[in-house]
């Protein structure tokens, strides 16, 4: 919802990055493996327990990974494999946070299994909906907005990161916001395939 609502009063820092990258001569691949690499920091971050630190970290990478995109776009180098890469390290950022919120946090193992779940499942039908209908948009696929989307988890994440007395109470609430996407998701994919 953020992502979607909110993108045009952030473009003008997503470009002011991008612009900066291209400057350093980095592509947008570049671009999309560091951000890889901060989340997975992020996640040994929040293992080690520094969770300030896990914050920022998260948040780079999330700003890198919004970047990548934009600098694609602008240098007229867009690719279906860098859409691949976009994606798929997108989900290993959110599970290698998840495996380590799992491994600190061992009271909402559960929780943490169902948010996986949910997660899982959104996916496929976000995945499934954008492989079937014709591109559209500035993205190189059919984007599927909803109530959790990146910014959302990343807010959520770093709800569970900064207070871990509440992580059980975050977890669910996270799994319920993206249990009603996969509604939202399947209301629209019924409408449109």
């Amino acid at each position: 919802m953020l992502d979607t609502h909110g993108r045009k009063y952030i473009d003008p820092i997503i470009n002011y990055g991008a612009d900066f990258f291209i400057k350093l001569n980095l592509t947008a691949n570049n671009v999309t493996v560091i951000a890889l690499f901060l989340g997975i920091l992020t996640s040994i971050f929040v293992y080690i327990d520094m969770n300030i630190l896990a914050v920022i970290t998260l948040w780079i990478s999330g700003y890198l990974d919004a970047i990548d995109g934009a600098i694609a776009r602008k240098t007229k180098t867009t690719s279906l494999f860098g859409t691949l890469m976009d994606i798929t390290f997108d989900r290993i950022v959110e599970t290698s946070i998840i495996l380590s919120l799992a491994m600190s946090y061992s009271n909402a193992r559960i929780n943490f299994i169902v948010l996986l779940i949910c997660i899982i499942i959104s996916m496929t039908i976000f995945l499934t909906v954008g492989a079937l209908v014709e591109k559209k948009g500035i993205k190189s696929f059919y984007y599927q907005a909803g109530v959790a989307e990146r910014s959302e988890g990343f807010l959520m994440f770093s709800l569970m990161i900064l207070f871990p007395s509440y992580i059980v109470i975050f977890t669910n609430l996270f799994s319920a916001i993206i249990f009603i996407t996969i509604i939202q998701r399947i209301v629209e994919a019924k409408k449109i395939l």
